[in-house]
């Protein structure tokens, strides 16, 4: 090859690659990239909880109540609660059996605080991370621009009580969470520091589910 051709080539790479970087790096660019990096963010501020609502313990619930029951002892199965037994008086002369329900030292540590309300918060499992944006409404790189997008997510570093088959089943959620990619929505708005979520939701959907705590 000749020398001329070899440096035509060379140069034309080299300027390939500064456009490449120089479109990266622009966080208000309309691309893959910054959608993926935006959603990844917000995320790592918003974990993936077992609880639709923040719960305090401890809690009290009859050792008749099955539905309520499994899932607490499901909890105390991988160490997060510890469970003891009493009676709670119902009439004068009659009584119930009760469970009562309240954190480990090993849940204190695993415990996120709502900071809206004392007392209260959720244990949390882990971290959305985009695994594939599927589609985007078109947009542009303009402050106050807007797009929808519809992406694939996986749960990254998931804690290891979440993972027990105990939990997963006292949960469903968590199973559907972590098995495989799951398709979700959001709305990303163009900001002069680049794209920021402001809506965002998963379209599936399950009874006493985990959620991303807001």
């Amino acid at each position: 090859m000749k020398p001329s051709i070899r440096t035509t080539l060379r140069t034309a790479a080299l300027c390939s690659a500064a456009i490449a970087l120089a479109t990266g790096c622009n966080k208000k660019a309309d691309n893959t990239l910054n959608f993926t990096s935006a959603i990844n963010t917000y995320y790592s501020a918003h974990p993936a909880c077992l609880w639709s609502d923040p719960v305090k313990f401890p809690v009290q619930a009859n050792t008749s109540d099955n539905s309520k029951t499994s899932n607490y002892d499901a909890l105390v199965d991988q160490g997060l609660l510890v469970r003891t037994t009493g009676e709670k008086k119902v009439l004068i002369i009659a009584s119930k059996q009760v469970n009562n329900y309240d954190l480990s030292d090993k849940g204190r540590t695993a415990w996120t605080a709502d900071t809206t309300q004392p007392g209260y918060g959720n244990f949390c499992y882990g971290h959305r991370k985009v695994s594939s944006i599927d589609s985007s409404t078109p947009t542009t790189d303009a402050v106050g621009a807007t797009t929808q997008i519809n992406y694939h997510y996986i749960i990254s570093d998931a804690a290891a009580w979440a993972t027990a088959a105990e939990t997963q089943t006292a949960y469903p959620q968590l199973q559907t969470d972590l098995a495989a990619p799951q398709n979700a929505q959001a709305t990303l708005t163009n900001t002069s520091n680049g794209w920021q979520v402001t809506s965002a939701k998963s379209t599936s959907t399950s009874s006493n589910d985990g959620k991303i705590v807001e």
